[in-house]
């Protein structure tokens, strides 16, 4: 089960990591120890769970943390939206982010169904 990078939900998990870490780049100084580092750490965690759960030995493992990686996934559309809210993204990054965060929802959902 050791193939994570081969699976496209990783590699698009990897780009929204890379692209979250970019774009919070710009928010406030007095946010590196707040929201800044919540929405960095929820959208690290959805490629190592994926990651993770590939180096376990069952499917129902492997699902397990699947679904950690899901939450992970909603809990940075929820963090997403208050740093819209607040003004520390612009709604055309915040749409590009949150359609995929969407896409990686559903691929994690299709994904853990065939488990």
């Amino acid at each position: 089960m050791n193939y994570f990078k081969e699976l496209k939900v990783w590699q698009k998990a990897i780009d929204l990591v890379t692209e979250t870490y970019s774009k919070s780049q710009a928010f406030p100084k007095e946010e590196i120890y707040g929201l800044t580092s919540q929405i960095r750490r929820s959208a690290v965690s959805i490629p190592s769970n994926i990651a993770e759960g590939c180096g376990r030995k069952s499917n129902k493992d492997f699902s397990n943390f699947l679904g950690i990686a899901l939450g992970s996934a909603f809990e940075f559309e929820t963090q997403l939206i208050i740093c819209k809210n607040l003004g520390f993204i612009n709604v055309r990054d915040f749409l590009k982010l949150e359609s995929e965060v969407f896409h990686i929802q559903n691929m994690l959902i299709r994904l853990q169904s065939t488990l």
